[in-house]
């Protein structure tokens, strides 16, 4: 196999591997408060929306130390220990308890730091500056078909169910722990590239570092992963991009716990509340996997940029969220277990909260997409610390969200978004027109995204 054929096949092999886990995860995302509210047992007292808090707060902390370890462990062992982590998390659900699902949620925020990084790390070792763009939207329409299969059977499981019982959600989480096992092992086929250079390198240090088995010089590596993600958080692209990852992150939330939980609370749906749950992820899922597949795998056809497409993304957000501020009633997403009878400014309608949740979905792959492959591009070189900065940025601002959202009313969440948002999509045309720039002094053609 070629060169280039190995790094394509890299990049399928990384997407498929996160598609299963995150098929798990995403999927337990989604109903973990509607499970954890169906409860019988008294003992347990967690929360779905303290968990993601906790999770997306550790993760914000663990990427400061993330580059190191991978610089230290190598980015496919990296992402291999890192999917135990996720499918230990998932299997907290088969039997809750309270400490044993707080504690995951702490050691899975570990994980997820590593595992971002490490995937951000192989994404650049397989790319250059003409095939991010492309790789970018392999690996992203990968990972979204996640948002399919396990809410597909969420929604045909949980059909015409008012109460999770025991029972269902044994099954439902045996099966998303399995699946999460499965795209672990995946990792182990992606086959490692010649003559890469490891997360913080400098060509200073190049020698040095070549003798991977010395503990000295890995400690040197982790050393020099620290200080570089340091030195690129002050830099003024990586502050501009922090204010779009910070909206990315916020969506995130909202999208991944928030509205499911809202569709799941109105009672107006009728029987079909919770099952409609599994169908909300799948429409997420199609939205997301087509701009993947839009965005990424036709970039090549793309002659103005990165800026037109994450312009489609925010129109298509303001979109969804002004459908969602009529649709849905206002105190839905801290709604109690007996859900809310309110109504918003229209008759909620099952139609229209899935058409916003493809919306969301197609506006937020608008986003990453073009985040992955900027970031790629702009740092080629130092591509751990940058997705390490990355997913910092994006976890911090999840769990903020995620914290509250257990008190703010929906039209305050929806605000939030939306001044978050407007000002992220300015700070990423700044970075854009610098980016062009650049290509231009080349005499690179501007055509790749």
């Amino acid at each position: 196999m070629s060169s280039e054929g190995k790094k394509l096949f890299n990049i399928i092999i990384l997407g498929v591997s996160f598609m299963f886990i995150f098929t798990a995860f995403q999927s337990c995302g989604n109903i973990a408060q509607t499970v954890i509210t169906n409860l019988n047992n008294t003992d347990f007292h967690g929360s779905g929306y303290t968990s993601m808090s906790i999770i997306y707060g550790v993760l914000s902390a663990s990427n400061l130390i993330s580059p190191s370890l991978v610089a230290i462990v190598g980015p496919q062992f990296s992402m291999v220990v890192s999917g135990v982590f996720y499918s230990l998390y998932i299997a907290v659900f088969i039997q809750p308890s309270t400490w044993a699902f707080y504690t995951a949620s702490v050691l899975i925020g570990i994980a997820a730091a590593v595992l971002w990084t490490a995937q951000g790390n192989c994404l650049t070792e397989n790319s250059d500056e003409n095939t991010i763009g492309r790789n970018s939207g392999i690996f992203w329409a990968l990972l979204q078909f996640s948002l399919i299969f396990g809410n597909m059977y969420i929604y045909f499981a949980w059909q015409g169910k008012t109460h999770i019982s025991e029972s269902d959600r044994r099954t439902v989480f045996i099966a998303l722990t399995v699946i999460s096992l499965v795209g672990t092992v995946l990792f182990f086929l992606i086959r490692k590239q010649e003559d890469t250079k490891a997360p913080g390198d400098d060509d200073s240090t190049n020698e040095i570092l070549g003798e991977s088995s010395s503990a000295r010089n890995k400690m040197m590596r982790a050393v020099a992963a620290f200080k570089k993600s340091i030195t690129l958080s002050f830099t003024k692209e990586m502050l501009l991009l922090s204010v779009t990852t910070a909206y990315t992150g916020l969506v995130l939330t909202f999208f991944s716990g928030v509205y499911g939980t809202c569709i799941g609370a109105v009672n107006r749906f009728g029987s079909e509340e919770k099952s409609l749950i599994g169908l909300s992820g799948i429409f997420i899922g199609v939205g997301e996997i087509l701009g993947g597949g839009i965005f990424g795998l036709l970039s090549k056809k793309n002659r103005s940029g990165r800026n037109p497409v994450v312009m489609l993304g925010i129109l298509v957000h303001f979109i969804a969220f002004y459908l969602i501020f009529f649709n849905m009633p206002n105190d839905a997403p801290i709604a109690p277990m007996e859900g809310t009878d309110q109504v918003a400014y229209m008759i909620p309608s099952k139609e229209v909260a899935m058409l916003c949740s493809f919306l969301l979905g197609l506006g937020d792959s608008c986003f990453n997409t073009q985040l992955l492959s900027i970031l790629g591009f702009l740092y080629s070189e130092d591509s751990a610390p940058a997705f390490a900065i990355f997913k910092f940025v994006q976890s911090i601002c999840a769990a903020v969200a995620y914290f509250y959202s257990n008190y703010f009313l929906l039209q305050w969440q929806l605000l939030i978004m939306v001044l978050v948002g407007f000002f992220g999509t300015i700070t990423f045309f700044t970075v854009e027109w610098g980016a062009a720039a650049a290509l231009a002094a080349r005499g690179s053609d501007y055509s790749s995204i």
